[in-house]
């Protein structure tokens, strides 16, 4: 800046300190009012899950189609194809999904955005949106880039032989990076992986809910672990990374041949002259970034993964060519011209080399990564890839069934599915569930619930448990299906088992009475409960209502693949399984976050749910209220009395007493003072402590509490 002018500058305009690194152990309300209106551009009444049903779909595949060998000079296509980048694009987005939280995958678009846009192994899909943007500029809003670049892939499969086994529409564009996807704490691309492992030997031990094992890779690193050639090892790695996503060896030895049988890796020439990454570049780069001065105008010149070659003979071909070369030759260690690691094949024929991806009268070696020598090198993975040789046919229709899967996940159920290319096919991890009866008097089931003897917590709090699994991140779970009846969540230590085969016992029968679903019951149930609440209290309320919820069965139900949704804390009911060293708060934002609650949403609901008397087990911390069962706001009116005194006197344990005799009030825990300690929250708490806000509270807490219970409705979306 020497030898400029000075400028007031009081406004906080780049990404520098803030209140996190003054105050590290604070907590990231941020997380629950990311997607704010005011960073859409689009206007507040657009909709477009409405929008994508005008697209003219044929038309936009045949641009796709059209695009996949339109070779431009600016970033010219291997092989004149543009099919393994857009691949690859589509395969970066949708791969970053978890199981264990539901968040990443390639629902929201957000590839576009740092740090997935400048990740060490998305080196150059910058390029590949780019040459995508002609045609979404053409479609403009009744297309997201989110389905743009999944169907990209998809197509590009079609284009180069395989037939697809379906596509959905319906995937909505964010507008700014994703706070709340916790990706690693390490400070460096492509830190040493053992880092996030308990120990790097034994992949089960990876943190939770990572899926990669190393900062900045969708999955394992392709030169072994830690970059140390080893197939073995590797195969552990890519067996544990996979099933983080939700897949099973069949599934991941077709995802890996599959994903390899086309396209080509990148590594000719210096990684380490290429440009800074797309979010670090100059304003001239206009948001392209790793630029490459030794390109030339040559695809065969590019640099990103450093491992260099294709590893079929055929790239742009769908074929079993993967298998031939894998199965067909030995293999030995080489060094890429960027200093990678890959194998490549030992005295292979000529006719059996690929030609080069700029220049058709050379040829050059294939190569395998050490994921693919896994393939070949571990017993389970190795027997899988000969029934696949053994079947082409069943090796196309399992690897385009896992397409399809790797890029819905986290669609939610098929009930969200736009477009004419939805399979009709019901697959179980979409998590199916049979349409429900609206052909009963809900009135004569409120009237049955209220007369049955149930108590306002047991009420409230098996609503409560049915709805809580619910998580936007990839649309699962919920009170719709009531599952919490079957296995796994019917043993879940967080539902109470005991508490819970009482109180379904009940409603089954009340059910089985008037037509009602069970998922109807118990969700009818929790409003009766609060309406009886309320109106002890003096407030007169309807808790709306929607009917025509269906009950799951087990044989729609795969049971391994809820389990990542078991709570292993929930602040709503006051109850951790276990102590951890995450702090109770932060576990209480994560849950309210996934389950699409705002700060004043997750706020009043804790507060109601107190004073109804809903803490797991029936313990008293943070019941500030002699009137429990009452809908009123005494929570807050008694956490924000400065006539009170806060003590603690154990591990997660607070007393209350009066300022003045120092007599025992109540019982809290860290989370109750929360609301009261962190100043946001507790602004949150005041509005809800005042004099005139009593019914307010009472109107807010419906509305959160429905917002939850209807939070998987999307046959009525």
């Amino acid at each position: 800046m020497s030898g400029k002018c000075p400028v007031m500058h009081g406004g906080n305009t780049s990404t520098g300190t803030s209140n996190k690194d003054w105050w590290p152990e604070g907590i990231n309300l941020d997380i629950l009012h990311q997607h704010d209106r005011k960073t859409n551009p689009m206007d507040a009444d657009f909709d477009y899950r409405e929008e994508v049903r005008k697209l003219d779909f044929d038309a936009l595949k045949q641009d796709v189609h059209a695009l996949m060998t339109d070779s431009q000079s600016w970033w010219p296509a291997d092989w004149g194809h543009y099919g393994g980048l857009m691949i690859r694009m589509a395969w970066h987005s949708a791969g970053t999904y978890r199981l264990a939280d539901g968040r990443g995958g390639g629902g929201s678009g957000s590839q576009r955005f740092a740090p997935l846009n400048s990740w060490p192994d998305n080196v150059s899909l910058d390029k590949a949106r780019r040459l995508l943007w002609p045609i979404k500029k053409k479609y403009g809003n009744k297309i997201s880039w989110a389905d743009l670049m999944i169907l990209a892939g998809t197509v590009a499969y079609e284009s180069m032989g395989l037939p697809s086994y379906g596509f959905s529409f319906g995937r909505e564009d964010v507008w700014h990076p994703e706070k709340d996807i916790y990706w690693g704490n390490e400070k460096e691309w492509l830190a040493p992986s053992d880092e996030r492992y308990g120990d790097v030997e034994k992949p089960e031990t990876m943190e939770n809910p990572l899926a990669a094992v190393q900062m900045g890779l969708i999955y394992v690193n392709p030169e072994g672990v830690n970059g140390v050639p080893d197939p073995l090892k590797t195969a552990q790695q890519v067996r544990e990374t996979f099933a983080r996503m939700a897949m099973n060896d069949e599934e991941t030895a077709a995802l890996t041949a599959g994903g390899h049988t086309v396209g080509k890796c990148h590594g000719n020439g210096d990684a380490g002259a290429l440009s800074a990454v797309p979010e670090g570049s100059s304003v001239e780069s206009q948001g392209f970034g790793w630029g490459n001065p030794a390109m030339g105008g040559k695809a065969s010149n590019a640099v990103s993964s450093g491992i260099e070659g294709a590893w079929t003979t055929n790239p742009t071909q769908f074929d079993m060519g993967y298998f031939d070369l894998l199965f067909g030759y030995e293999w030995e260690l080489k060094k890429s011209p960027a200093g990678a690691h890959q194998w490549e094949p030992v005295n292979i024929k000529e006719e059996d080399k690929p030609v080069d991806a700029s220049d058709p009268s050379a040829r050059r070696n294939p190569i395998m990564t050490d994921a693919d020598m896994a393939m070949k090198m571990d017993p389970t993975y190795r027997a899988l890839c000969e029934k696949f040789m053994a079947d082409p046919e069943y090796f196309k229709k399992t690897f385009a069934k896992a397409w399809f899967k790797l890029t819905h996940r986290d669609l939610g159920p098929k009930a969200r599915y736009i477009g004419p290319e939805v399979p009709a096919q019901d697959l179980i991890w979409q998590d199916p569930i049979p349409a429900g009866s609206t052909d009963y008097s809900e009135e004569v089931v409120k009237q049955k619930i209220a007369e049955s003897g149930l108590s306002i917590s047991e009420m409230v709090s098996t609503a409560w448990d049915s709805a809580r699994t619910y998580r936007g991140s990839d649309m699962r779970g919920g009170a719709n299906g009531a599952r919490i009846r079957l296995a796994p969540q019917k043993d879940w230590e967080g539902n109470e088992p005991a508490r819970l085969t009482k109180v379904l016992a009940v409603y089954e029968q009340v059910s089985a009475d008037t037509g009602a679903s069970l998922a109807d019951v118990i969700v009818l149930a929790g409003s009766v409960a609060i309406e009886k609440a309320a109106k002890a209290a003096g407030y007169d309320v309807r808790v709306p209502f929607l009917k025509g919820r269906g009950d799951a069965s087990a044989e729609m139900t795969d049971g391994e693949s809820f389990e990542p949704l078991e709570p292993l804390a929930d602040g709503f009911r006051n109850w951790q399984k276990k102590d951890y060293a995450v702090k109770p708060e932060e576990l209480l934002l994560d849950r309210a976050q996934l389950m699409g609650l705002t700060g004043p949403e997750m706020t009043v609901l804790i507060g109601g749910m107190r004073v109804l008397g809903t803490n797991y087990g029936g313990t008293q911390q943070g019941v500030f209220t002699h009137r429990e069962g009452q809908l009123t706001n005494d929570f807050f009116v008694n956490l924000t009395d400065m006539g009170n005194t806060w003590k603690p006197v154990g591990n997660n344990a607070y007393e209350i007493r009066d300022r003045q005799t120092d007599a025992l009030k109540w019982t809290a825990s860290h989370i109750d003072l929360v609301f009261g300690a962190n100043s946001v929250l507790r602004s949150y708490a005041e509005v809800y402590a005042q004099d005139d806000n009593g019914e307010k509270f009472v109107k807010d807490f419906v509305a959160a509490w429905t917002k939850v219970m209807n939070a998987d409705r999307f046959d009525i979306a």
